[in-house]
C-alpha cells in the first residue's frame, strides 16, 4: 500500500482536514434526504413506468446463443516539459468473457497509438482527444464481434470532433492536428458505420458511465435533481429493462464543422457529415439492470437494434453475460479496455525518461540541458 493511501490527510493541514470533515456531516444529511425522498417514492414510480408499458423483462425476449463481444476505449495524455510537450494517445480493443473468441478474422493490430512532441500549446489535448476517439472508432468498425461495446455515448465523438476541428485553424503547425486532419474522413466513416449498426450480424452499443440524460425522466414527471440512470438504478428489479427511448437532443442541432476538411473523392465530407447528423437522430436508449449487484446500465444503440426484436435480445444476452461478476460494474471487455489505457498516463514519465537517456548517450553539449530541457512540471489526460 503506498504512503498516500494509508496517509490520505498527510500533507493537509489538520485546520483544513478538521472543516472538510465537519462540513461532510452536512453533506451527508443532504444526501440521506434524497436517498428517502426516492424510497418514498419508489413504488409510485414504478406503477408509473408500468401504465406507461416501459417496463420489460429479459426473460420476455427470445433466446439466442451467447454472442461474441469485445470492448474498446482510449486514453490520452499531455506531459508538460520545460521546453516542449510529449503527447500521446491510445486505444485498445479486448475480447470479452464467453464465449472465449470469435472465429471470424479480428485484423491486427488490436489497438492504435500515437506519440509525439509539440511545441507548448494550450489546446494540443482538444485536438488529442478527438484523435483518440477516432482511433476507437476505427477499432471498433472493424471489429468482426457480434457486439462491440464502446466507453461513452455516442454523442460524444460529435462534439469532441468538432471541438477539434474548430480548433485545427489556431493550431495547424501541430504535428497532432496535421494527422487528426489527414485520418478525419476514415474516423467520420467509421463514425457513421458505428451510428447506423446496418449490419444484422453486428451491434455497436454505446455504455457510458456518467450521464445526465432524462429521456424518461421527462415523460415521467420526475425531479430534474436526478437523471434516468441514478434514479432507474433504484427502481428497476433485476433482468428489467425501458422500452427504446429516443435519445434526448440538444437545444440546437447537431452540427460538425467540416470546413477544414478537403473533399475526399465522390463522397465528400460534408455528405458524410450530414449522414453522421442525421444518424444521431434515430439513436435509441435503453436503460437495462441484469443482475442486483449491478446499478442500471445506459445502453445506447441504433434504432436498427432496437427496433428489432432478435437484434435487442441479442444486446440484451450479452450484456448480461459479460456482467457476472460482481465486482466489475460494467460489461467485462470494457472494464479490462478501460484498466488498460488508464495505464498509459502513468507510463508517460517513463517514457520520458527513456527519451532522456538516449538523447543524453549522443548529446554533444552540456547534459543538464536535456534534463532540464525535459523536466516534466505536470501530465494532462484523460479516457
Amino acid at each position: 500500500m503506498t504512503e498516500s493511501a494509508e496517509r490520505p490527510f498527510g500533507e493537509l493541514p489538520s485546520a483544513l482536514v478538521d472543516e472538510m470533515l465537519k462540513r461532510t456531516e452536512n453533506l451527508g444529511q443532504k444526501l440521506l434526504y434524497d436517498f428517502e425522498q426516492v424510497r418514498a417514492r419508489r413504488d409510485e414510480w414504478r406503477e408509473g413506468l408500468k401504465r406507461a408499458g416501459m417496463l420489460r423483462r429479459d426473460a420476455e425476449v427470445p433466446y439466442v446463443p451467447i454472442p461474441t463481444t469485445c470492448g474498446i476505449d482510449g486514453s490520452y495524455a499531455v506531459e508538460r516539459l520545460l521546453t516542449s510537450d510529449l503527447v500521446a494517445a491510445a486505444a485498445v480493443a479486448v475480447e470479452g468473457l464467453t464465449p472465449p473468441s470469435e472465429a471470424r478474422h479480428w485484423p491486427e493490430p488490436r489497438h492504435q497509438v500515437w506519440v509525439e512532441t509539440e511545441a507548448h500549446e494550450a489546446e494540443t489535448s482538444t485536438v488529442l482527444r478527438a484523435l483518440m476517439i477516432g482511433m476507437e472508432l476505427e477499432l471498433a468498425s472493424r471489429a468482426p464481434h457480434e457486439i462491440v461495446f464502446l466507453d461513452g455515448s455516442l454523442t460524444t465523438p460529435l462534439i469532441y470532433f468538432n471541438q477539434a476541428l474548430n480548433k485545427s485553424r489556431e493550431i495547424p503547425h501541430l504535428q497532432t492536428t496535421m494527422h487528426f486532419l489527414e485520418r478525419a474522413s476514415s474516423m467520420l466513416e467509421a463514425y457513421l458505420i458505428v451510428l447506423s449498426s446496418n449490419r444484422s450480424d453486428r451491434c455497436w452499443l454505446a455504455v457510458p458511465k456518467y450521464t445526465t440524460r432524462r429521456e424518461i425522466g421527462r415523460v415521467m414527471g420526475w425531479p430534474d435533481s436526478h437523471d434516468d440512470r441514478g434514479l432507474l438504478s433504484f427502481l428497476l428489479e433485476p433482468g428489467e429493462y425501458t422500452m427504446p427511448s429516443a435519445l434526448q437532443q440538444p437545444s440546437e442541432p447537431w452540427h460538425l464543422n467540416t470546413e477544414p476538411l478537403a473533399v475526399t473523392g465522390s463522397r465528400t465530407i460534408a455528405n458524410i457529415a450530414d449522414q453522421v447528423v442525421s444518424a444521431l437522430g434515430e439513436i435509441q436508449v435503453i436503460y437495462y439492470r441484469p443482475y442486483p449487484w449491478l446499478p442500471a446500465l445506459r445502453l445506447e444503440m441504433s434504432r436498427a437494434v432496437a427496433q428489432n426484436t432478435a437484434r435487442l435480445a441479442m444486446v440484451l444476452h450479452g450484456v448480461r453475460h459479460q456482467c457476472g461478476a460482481p465486482a466489475v460494474m460494467e460489461p467485462f471487455p470494457l472494464y479490462l479496455a478501460d484498466r488498460m489505457v488508464k495505464h498509459l498516463p502513468k507510463a508517460i514519465p517513463t517514457f520520458r525518461q527513456v527519451t532522456s537517456q538516449h538523447i543524453a548517450e549522443t548529446y554533444q553539449g552540456d547534459v543538464d540541458d536535456i534534463f532540464f530541457g525535459l523536466h516534466g512540471y505536470r501530465t494532462e489526460s484523460g479516457v
